[in-house]
C-alpha cells in the first residue's frame, strides 16, 4: 500500500470495510490512468456522471472561461449571473413540461429534498407514496422514500406518512389517494438493480396521478440526459412529470443537482413565506457553465440516439452470457446496463475478474447480484466492443 493509499485509510471516512482502492492519477474519455501504471476502460463512467467522458476539451474551456471570469458570490435567486440563466435557459427550454422553471442544488439527493417540499406546500397534503427497491439520496428526507428498509432503518424516526408500493405493480396503484401529495418514481431503477418496468406501469401511474391530484416526481438523477436512449426516460413511456429531479451528468463532470416544476408549482417556494427552500452553492457558476456545455454537446452529438444503439450492441453481445454459469439475465435500456448473477459471490468475482482485465464494472446497491454499466456516451464503438469482449471472457473465467 503507497503512502497516498495509507492516508485515504487514515483521514477520509470510509462507506465499507473494503474500498476498492484504485488510485486514480488522471482521467480522459472513457479511460482512466492508475498510480500503478495501467489504463482502465471505465465502463461505470463516474456511475453516470461522465455521459461526454472525462475532461472533455469543450468542457473545460467551459469552465476555464467561466473560472476567468468569477467563482461564487451569491446564487439563490438573487444576483443575475450568465452561466446560471443560460443554462436554466436550455434546461428548460427541453423540459418535458410546460413553462418549467428550475431549481439548482448541489446535488440529486438535495434536489430531491427540493421536490419533495414542492409536492407537499403546493398541495397542501402530507403523505408520500415511493417505491420498493427504489434509490433517492441519504439525507434525511430523501431517506425517508428509499424503498430499502434495512437503508432506512438505523435512522429512524423518519419523515412520517410514506408508504411503498410494489414497483411496476399496477394493482398497487390505487392505494395512491386524494390525501397523497407527491409520488416518486425512478423510470427505471438503477441501484435497484436496474429493472425496467413494464410498457403500462408509468402511464397508469402518469394517470392515477391525475386523477386524484399527487403530484407526480420523477427521479431522473441516473436516467436523465441521455443514458436510457431518450433524454428523459420517461420519453420511452410518454410520461411528462410534475416535478422533474436532475444531477450526475446534470454537472459535466462537476457537482450540480436540479429540480424542475412549472412556474405555477415553483411559486410555492416563494410566497406564504418566501424564502422557504435556499441553497448556498447550488447552481455554482463554474457547475453550471460546465453542464451547459455538456448538454449542448449531449444534444448537437446526439448522445441520446448513441445510447440507444450502444445499448442494444451491447444486449446483443451479452445475452450469450446467460449460458456461461454466472450470470442468470442482462437487461436494461440505452447505456444503463444490468448483469444479474446467479449469486451475490459470483458478481463479487465477476468485478475482480473485470478489474484483473482493466475493465471498471460495480454492482448495483440495492441488489449487489447485478452489475451496473452506465459507461460514457462518448465512448468510442471499438473501445466498447473491446470491453465487452473482455466483460464475457471475465465471465466465463469467474464460473470456474
Amino acid at each position: 500500500m503507497t503512502g497516498r493509499r495509507d492516508d485515504f485509510m487514515k483521514y477520509l471516512a470510509q462507506t465499507s470495510n473494503e474500498p476498492d482502492g484504485l488510485e486514480v492519477l488522471s482521467a480522459e474519455g472513457a479511460w482512466i490512468k492508475g498510480a500503478d501504471g495501467k489504463r482502465y476502460l471505465d465502463l461505470l463512467g463516474g456511475i453516470g456522471v461522465a455521459n461526454t467522458g472525462h475532461r472533455h476539451p469543450q468542457v473545460i474551456d467551459a469552465i476555464r472561461v467561466q473560472l476567468n471570469r468569477h467563482l461564487h458570490v451569491m446564487v439563490w435567486g438573487e444576483y443575475v449571473q450568465e452561466a446560471q440563466v443560460e443554462y436554466a435557459k436550455l434546461l428548460c427550454g427541453l423540459a418535458p413540461m410546460a413553462e418549467a422553471r428550475v431549481y439548482f442544488t448541489n446535488s440529486g439527493a438535495e434536489a430531491v429534498e427540493g421536490a419533495l417540499k414542492v409536492a407537499r406546500k403546493a398541495t397542501g397534503r402530507k403523505k408520500l407514496v415511493a417505491f420498493e427497491g427504489s434509490y433517492h439520496g441519504d439525507t434525511m428526507g430523501a431517506l425517508s422514500v428509499l424503498g430499502v428498509p434495512a437503508l432506512r432503518a438505523p435512522f429512524e424516526p423518519l419523515l412520517p406518512d410514506v408508504a411503498f408500493l410494489p414497483f411496476g405493480d399496477l394493482t398497487a396503484l390505487s392505494k395512491i389517494t386524494k390525501e397523497v401529495a407527491g409520488v416518486i418514481v425512478e423510470p427505471i431503477q438503477a441501484e435497484g438493480g436496474v429493472r425496467v418496468p413494464g410498457d403500462g406501469f408509468l402511464p397508469a401511474l402518469r394517470k392515477r396521478c391525475d386523477d386524484t391530484g399527487a403530484l407526480l416526481i420523477l427521479d431522473e438523477v441516473q436516467t436523465g440526459m441521455g443514458r436510457t436512449g431518450t433524454l428523459w426516460a420517461g420519453d420511452h413511456w410518454g410520461v411528462k412529470p410534475d416535478v422533474l429531479v436532475l444531477a450526475k451528468a446534470l454537472g459535466g463532470g462537476l457537482p450540480l443537482g436540479a429540480f424542475l416544476a412549472t412556474s405555477r408549482l415553483m411559486r410555492t417556494l416563494a410566497v406564504d413565506p418566501p424564502l422557504t427552500h435556499l441553497t448556498t452553492f447550488g447552481g455554482h457558476p463554474v457547475s453550471c457553465a460546465a453542464g451547459k456545455m455538456a448538454l449542448e454537446l449531449t444534444m448537437g452529438l446526439d448522445l441520446p440516439a448513441r445510447a440507444a444503439r450502444l445499448g442494444e450492441l451491447a444486449l446483443d453481445r451479452l445475452a450469450g452470457l446467460a449460458k456461461k454459469g454466472t450470470v442468470a439475465a442482462v437487461r436494461g435500456r440505452g447505456l444503463l446496463l444490468g448483469i444479474e448473477c446467479v449469486s451475490v459471490e459470483q458478481a463479487r468475482k465477476l468485478v475482480a475478474a473485470c478489474r484483473g482485465k482493466c475493465i471498471l464494472v460495480g454492482q448495483s446497491l440495492h441488489d449487489e447480484k447485478v452489475l451496473r454499466l452506465t459507461p460514457p456516451l462518448i465512448i468510442r464503438e471499438k473501445d466498447f466492443a473491446y470491453g465487452l469482449g473482455l466483460l464475457a471472457t471475465a465471465a466465463g473465467k469467474a464460473s470456474k
